[in-house]
């Protein structure tokens, strides 16, 4: 989705500007290069947030941010800025976690239990919650994309649809850990069949994150909303 908004002409984007001030404030982390990421990055959430919403000459500012890097932040952080929550189905998202981490994921790494106390700020907060499902991007990009453009208060440019292939100048230092697959796209790619099973070791974790991944898929946008 980042290198989707990188495309649009009025749009500069961030590549998860907490996760440094995440990984100095929550021990024990099992990611590859945490000393990597802490030293290219300001750690001082304060700081970065307050950035966050620093008025710039810039049209649009789009920062990807880990649900799960809020830890400890508190979700006040979220105000004044338009919010959207993209989810994959659990299995999916085990699966591809677990082989990039350096132990096994924990609920907290998922970020379903951080996306699902978002979602809860923003409706008691009086926005309007915006989910994005993975799959349903794969489905119809043209379509669910005109929807959150739309959902945005932002015109629809139909370069999002495609990038080109390789590293962008945006990616993090972690990018040589986590992007190996989505570096050789140019676009969204086919539909996949969902993933419904896990090995056996993740199967607790999967019922875990299940019903909170059924709560935000009830508010998710489609070609149709």
């Amino acid at each position: 989705m980042m290198y989707s908004f990188r495309q649009r002409s009025d749009t500069r984007v961030y590549d998860e500007p907490l996760y440094g001030s995440y990984l100095t404030r929550v021990v024990g982390v099992a990611h590859p290069g945490v000393q990597e990421v802490v030293a290219a990055m300001d750690c001082d959430a304060e700081s970065v947030i307050s950035e966050m919403h620093a008025e710039t000459v810039d049209d649009v500012r789009f920062f990807k941010n880990m649900a799960h890097h809020t830890d400890g932040l508190g979700l006040e952080l979220l105000g004044g800025l338009q919010n959207f929550i993209l989810c994959r189905p659990p299995a999916d998202q085990l699966v591809s976690l677990e082989a990039g981490m350096t132990g096994a994921p924990t609920l907290r790494d998922t970020g379903y239990e951080y996306q699902t106390a978002i979602l809860d700020w923003l409706i008691d907060h009086g926005q309007e919650p915006v989910v994005v499902i993975a799959p349903s991007v794969l489905a119809d990009p043209e379509g669910v994309l005109r929807v959150l453009c739309e959902k945005l208060n932002l015109e629809w440019d139909p370069h999002m649809l495609e990038w080109p292939s390789g590293p962008k100048p945006e990616d993090g230092v972690w990018a040589k850990h986590w992007y190996t697959s989505v570096h050789a796209t140019i676009g969204f790619g086919a539909p996949r069949p969902i993933r419904t099973e896990v090995p056996d070791h993740l199967r607790d974790l999967y019922q875990a994150c299940l019903p909170q991944y059924e709560r935000l898929a009830t508010y998710a946008i489609s070609a149709e909303s």
